[in-house]
Order: structure tokens, then C-alpha cells, then sequence
């Protein structure tokens, strides 16, 4: 079973309570070279990746399932679901175990990132609306872009991007 990651451990975790987190925080992550962020209220934690059971017939996007403290969380591979390759496992390979409200009905499932960076606060005056063209993920996928430190970071629409009734399919 895997375990959540330990603060001595490279990729930090999040705090362990998130309930109630301030609109403006992230937490970044690596997928792909490129950097992204979600809204700290949606996750629950940040697990090291050690293994998942494989289900037969699955959609090409959901990786396989993790037991954690004893539920069934299915795993999706935002690579795949961003139209890429699959995700290659390496060290710092992390789950992002995230809480979706969708339909009325609580959803749990976790993220398959390349590396877990830090939680950062973006002031509402660094973001600016998600571009309309131009990325290689669907624009509904994407929040907002942020700027942090003369970059940019991808703030995810976790509800779109992860929608179960579209990953079913």
C-alpha cells in the first residue's frame, strides 16, 4: 500500500489538512517538462508511487487502482489524459490523491506527476484567463495561467480536466 510521503523526503507534501485553504494557493507539480498547478482545496495528499494493479478493459487514461487505507482510488495518467504519451515512472514519480465534488456525488482519485514541486500562493493579479489557443491540452482543462517568479504555470480546471463521466469512456 502506498504510503504518504514524509517531509524529509524530496517532493514535499501538503499540508495534512487542506479543508478550508485559501482560494490562492497550488500546489505545482512537473508533468512532461512543463509545470502545472492545482487549487490546494481539491487534494487530499501527495503519495509516493509504488505500483498499481492493472484492471482489464479500462479507459487508455485511468493507469490502474491504488489501495489506500483500505479504498479502491482509481489512478488517472494526466499524460494520457492531455492526449500524450504515457507518463514513464521514475524516482520522484508522485499520485496526487484529489476530493472532486461532481454531480453531487464526492469522488476520489488520484494523478499520476513526474515530480511534486512546492504550494505556492498566486495572487489573483498573476493570473490571467487560460489562451484560447495555442496548448496542447484542451483549453476547458485549463483555469488560468499563473505567473510565478517570470514564469507561467498551467492552474488546472480539476472538474473539467478530470471529469469521470468522460474518462469512462
Amino acid at each position: 500500500m502506498p504510503e504518504p510521503m514524509q517531509l524529509n523526503q524530496r517532493a514535499p507534501a501538503p499540508p495534512a489538512s487542506l479543508a478550508g485553504a485559501d482560494p490562492d494557493r497550488f500546489l505545482t507539480f512537473s508533468l512532461g517538462g512543463e509545470h502545472f498547478a492545482v487549487a490546494i482545496g481539491s487534494i487530499k495528499e501527495v503519495i509516493q508511487f509504488s505500483g498499481l494493479t492493472l484492471v482489464p478493459l479500462m479507459p487508455e487514461a485511468i493507469r490502474g487502482v491504488i489501495n489506500l487505507r483500505g479504498s479502491v482510488v482509481p489512478v488517472v495518467d494526466l499524460s494520457v489524459r492531455f492526449g500524450r504519451a504515457s507518463t514513464q515512472i521514475q524516482r520522484r514519480t508522485c499520485i496526487v490523491i484529489l476530493e472532486l465534488v461532481q454531480d453531487e456525488t464526492m469522488t476520489v482519485l488520484g494523478v499520476l506527476v513526474d515530480q511534486v514541486r512546492e504550494v505556492l500562493e498566486i495572487a489573483q493579479d498573476g493570473m490571467e484567463p487560460a489562451p484560447a489557443f495555442g496548448s496542447r491540452i484542451p483549453p476547458d482543462f485549463i483555469r488560468n495561467v499563473g505567473k510565478v517568479g517570470g514564469k507561467f504555470v498551467l492552474i488546472l480546471d480539476v472538474d473539467h480536466a478530470l471529469f469521470v463521466a468522460e474518462l469512462a469512456v
